[in-house]
């Protein structure tokens, strides 16, 4: 009998859409101590730049009544540090593992310089690439709200990468659908979306923002339906593969990201209220998919996109 939640992505055979959220799982060593990682679809690893970072000044985590605001920075050991010691380490405990690499920094070459390199790792089976950071080439403007931006590094990482390129969209943007067909049209291999929103939260007593660097990403529960409504609207304008995430809690959250328009799904925020929640969504998926009339999900796919 075939497996009902078996998805083919470009560069990704997964036993099921279920993967953790880059910067919401770390390298994984920690919910490897909880469960088996064998279990998931692919795991996010943490955003890789050319050198380590140590991140934002804290506090910069603050949590909300449906979310969290985080401004963590980037904190990562480097790209040496990553090919050197982690994906090794990942390769040895789990072999067939896939991992996607979130690869971020502050200038266009920051970017070539780790998707040339990372991809040589055989256990990185594709590249996720974060354009939600700050262009110092280009003021500070981040690479994602300018089409003609995200499409220059789209092809330039495209030009040195081994392995497919999905691409993180902001929604912090006024029109997504010019920037995500303007990244198609670069030759992206797909899309994950969305990235947090842009929030902020003030301390009362001190009249001070509670984040150092003052605003933060928000995400969680939250987020859900804008992250449905841009896969949604992002699904219907493009033809590329999406990846979706934003608030993810329950089975019910992934069967709706992908009736909007995604082939898989990546968990976020509810990894730390709950260290099992991807398993047990993994688990929970047959039982809801037989209530609903879905056979399985390469069908479902492929009905929401003979609907489109």
């Amino acid at each position: 009998m075939s497996n009902p939640l078996y998805i083919q992505l470009p560069g990704l055979d997964l036993q099921n859409p279920i993967m953790p959220a880059s910067g919401c799982f770390g390298f994984g060593n920690e919910y490897g101590k909880f469960y088996d990682l064998n279990q998931l679809g692919a795991i996010m690893i943490k955003a890789t730049t050319p050198e380590a970072r140590f991140g934002n000044e804290t506090p910069r985590i603050a949590e909300t009544p449906s979310g969290m605001l985080n401004a963590i920075g980037l904190q990562n050991p480097g790209l040496k540090v990553v090919q050197s010691e982690i994906l090794p380490d990942l390769h040895a405990r789990y072999p067939d593992l896939n991992i996607i690499a979130n690869v971020a920094g502050s200038c266009e070459e920051d970017y070539v310089t780790v998707c040339r390199e990372i991809g040589d790792a055989p256990n990185v089976k594709a590249i996720e690439l974060n354009i939600s950071c700050p262009n110092v080439k280009h003021g500070g403007i981040a690479f994602g709200t300018d089409p003609n931006v995200a499409a220059s590094l789209t092809e330039a990482v495209k030009r040195v990468a081994k392995v497919p390129i999905y691409v993180k969209l902001s929604p912090n943007v006024t029109d997504i659908i010019p920037i995500a067909k303007a990244i198609e049209a670069a030759g992206a291999d797909g899309f994950t979306m969305i990235n947090t929103l842009l929030g902020m939260q003030i301390d009362l007593k001190t009249r001070q923002p509670l984040l150092a660097n003052q605003t933060g990403g928000l995400s969680g529960a939250a987020i859900k339906p804008v992250a449905i409504r841009l896969i949604h609207q992002v699904f219907h304008a493009t033809n590329i593969p999406i990846i979706g995430m934003g608030g993810v809690q329950t089975v019910d959250d992934v069967l709706e990201m992908m009736m909007a328009g995604a082939s898989a799904v990546a968990v976020g925020t509810a990894n730390f209220t709950d260290p099992y929640v991807c398993p047990k969504l993994i688990e929970a998926l047959p039982k809801r998919m037989a209530e609903l009339g879905i056979n399985n999900l390469s069908e479902l796919i492929q009905q929401v996109r003979e609907g489109k």
